[in-house]
């Protein structure tokens, strides 16, 4: 049994509870005819005998699902060979992860032994008893707690006060979801990136010139030395948002004038939706866009002039990457644009401005805080995108500022990472949350920055 047919029988339950709360109101008020002698209306008593029935049952399921893998593993593997525990953690790591693949039904691609057979056996057992044993559960704990609110239900009973009140706890839980996850993230890449830091130094990850994190993850495993200056990939994701910055941020905002003030309705109404499908574009057909047609592009553009282009270039990335982000920036300056008030622009041209000073000297100031924030919003695009650099620019760390050379970015190095076999205790997987962290401490200053120019720039013209 699976958790969702748990789940479906316990809202079969919560349904079945709402018709008997609701029901029962009825009959304490006398009859269908004696519903104004209740407090709420009847719905609410049924409301209230289903969230009662529902919430603490989902809650135990939600929990046992986060707990299930981990308990059942540890029991699973409770009897093995104590030669297992001797492994080191990288090979004992994919040892558990064969396991698991095995019990699954997974692709399994290292030879599997009798005791791995067992145990995986013994892992699969030990999952239909929990599945069995939460089914039991959570059907008792719903009726349980629908039959204590069953005796709850009487006509005095403030059955709305309660429900509302279940509700709001329930809005506040699910407007937790996102503070709880935003922490859990950054505590976790917090910490993995404070393990990485106790291996190399600061100064070495921040002002070093060469990238080469090429660890041993196993004992004897060619390769135990490595480099770990960021710059490189620093620089690069610096120069392929500044190309693409240099393409969508001036196409962008005229195309957002054009439609915001020159533009017929006819034009929009079909200019418009066409942005908004080049929106919706999948990156990785960017990503074969760049590499099959702008990078032969550039490279035989540039080599027409007498320059050496290689093959995969930051200024065919950087080009994509900018077509990429022009619908964001227009779309957001020109709602910014249009939201100025119309007597804003009436009263400039009244003054005798000619309709481009109307739009240079008052329209745009207007209109900043949400041009910037667009803006802000296409730089965060820009340098979180990962499969245009990988399939246009490569994946070499070189220190450059020629748009001709391939580069490589940080998103790009973190995949590359954290791809194959991964220990977690090798300074090599541990340096993509190093990235992380500085992508996030970027990130943050970046909304700061944008939230200090729209609080200045919106008590000037609000």
């Amino acid at each position: 049994m699976d958790f969702t047919t748990i789940v479906l029988a316990i809202l079969a339950i919560a349904f079945l509870s709402y018709k008997a709360g609701r029901e029962k109101a009825l009959f304490t008020a006398g009859g269908p005819g004696q519903a104004s002698r209740l407090h709420s209306r009847p719905r609410y008593y049924g409301y209230y005998l289903a969230l009662s029935a529902l919430l603490p049952t989902l809650l135990l399921v939600f929990a046992w699902a986060a707990l299930e893998p981990r308990v059942v593993l540890l029991m699973a593997m409770s009897g093995v060979d104590e030669t297992w525990r001797q492994l080191p953690q990288g090979e004992f790591d994919l040892l558990v992860s064969t396991i698991q693949n095995v019990a699954s039904g997974g692709m399994i691609v290292a030879e599997v032994t009798d005791e791995m057979q067992l145990v995986a056996d013994r892992l699969v057992a030990l999952t239909v008893q929990s599945r069995r044993l939460l089914a039991l559960t959570s059907t008792l704990l719903a009726l349980v707690f629908a039959g204590l609110s069953w005796r709850q239900i009487r006509p005095d009973f403030r059955a709305r006060n309660s429900v509302e009140q279940l509700l709001t706890w329930l809005l506040v839980a699910a407007s937790s979801v996102a503070l709880l996850t935003t922490l859990g993230i950054v505590l976790s890449v917090v910490f993995e990136a404070a393990r990485f830091f106790q291996e190399v130094s600061v100064n070495e990850f921040l002002f070093g010139l060469e990238w080469s994190p090429q660890t041993a993850i196993r004992e004897g495993q060619v390769g135990s030395s490595g480099a770990f200056g960021a710059v490189p990939l620093f620089a690069g994701t610096l120069l392929i948002t500044l190309i693409a910055m240099l393409v969508a941020v001036p196409i962008g905002m005229m195309t957002a004038i054009y439609l915001a003030e020159y533009a017929s309705s006819r034009i929009r109404e079909v200019t418009k939706p066409l942005l908004e499908i080049l929106a919706g574009i999948p990156t990785v057909v960017y990503g074969f866009f760049a590499a099959v047609t702008v990078a032969p592009l550039v490279r035989r553009s540039g080599e027409s002039m007498g320059l050496v282009v290689a093959s995969e270039s930051a200024l065919a990335a950087g080009v994509v990457m900018g077509i990429m982000i022009i619908p964001l920036i227009s779309s957001m300056s020109d709602d910014a644009l249009r939201a100025v008030p119309r007597e804003t622009r009436e009263g400039a041209l009244a003054l005798g401005s000619t309709r481009s000073e109307m739009m240079v000297q008052v329209l745009l100031p207007a209109a900043l805080p949400g041009v910037v924030g667009g803006v802000l919003l296409a730089i965060s695009r820009a340098i979180g995108e990962t499969m245009i650099v990988v399939m246009a620019a490569g994946l070499a760390a070189n220190l450059t500022a020629n748009p001709f050379e391939a580069v490589t970015t940080v998103t790009v190095q973190i995949v590359n990472l954290l791809v194959g076999d991964q220990e977690f205790s090798s300074a090599r997987t541990l340096a993509a949350f190093a990235l992380g962290l500085v992508l996030l401490i970027v990130t943050l200053c970046l909304n700061i920055v944008g939230l200090g120019i729209v609080r200045r720039y919106r008590e000037r013209y609000e």
